[in-house]
């Protein structure tokens, strides 16, 4: 099991420096990233997209920690630390942040891919897609 030394939900704009301290730990030479930004396209949307709004029920902090306990499965014993915010986001922000730290890159890399193909799936946030006419759609969990 992973030791998870962050695990948010947040409205506040999320720090890849704060997940990077987080992890840090001079037994562990691997460490990986993944931001995820809110684009300004969608293959569903007709016209630019200009925002996203994010909302979360209230187990989703809960959820995203046992996600990134489990992250690489029974074997793993990375460092994580991972955000995911909620509130209105413009195009360029950073929606999700992953860092992971393990004794070889291998790992690291591992989980976390694990911890963000996880949060599409199973993460109960939700956003709801804002494009330049002025159009929204809702995409769920898996999407």
């Amino acid at each position: 099991m992973n030791d998870v030394r962050l695990a948010a939900i947040s409205e506040e704009a999320l720090d890849l420096d704060a997940h990077l301290r987080a992890v840090e730990d001079p037994r562990l030479g691997g460490v990986t990233t993944f931001v995820g930004r809110v684009r300004d396209n969608d293959p569903d949307a007709q016209t630019p997209v200009v925002g996203l709004e994010y909302s979360a029920h209230p187990d989703a902090e809960a959820a995203l920690r046992r996600i990134a306990e489990e992250a690489g499965g029974s074997d793993a014993t990375a460092v994580v630390a991972v955000s995911h915010r909620i509130g209105r986001l413009e195009v360029g922000d950073a929606a999700v942040v992953i860092a992971v730290a393990s004794e070889h890159r291998a790992e690291a890399f591992e989980v976390c891919r694990a911890v963000i193909e996880e949060i599409k799936k199973d993460l109960p946030v939700w956003k709801r897609q804002v494009e330049s006419d002025g159009t929204t759609s809702w995409k769920g969990i898996g999407g």
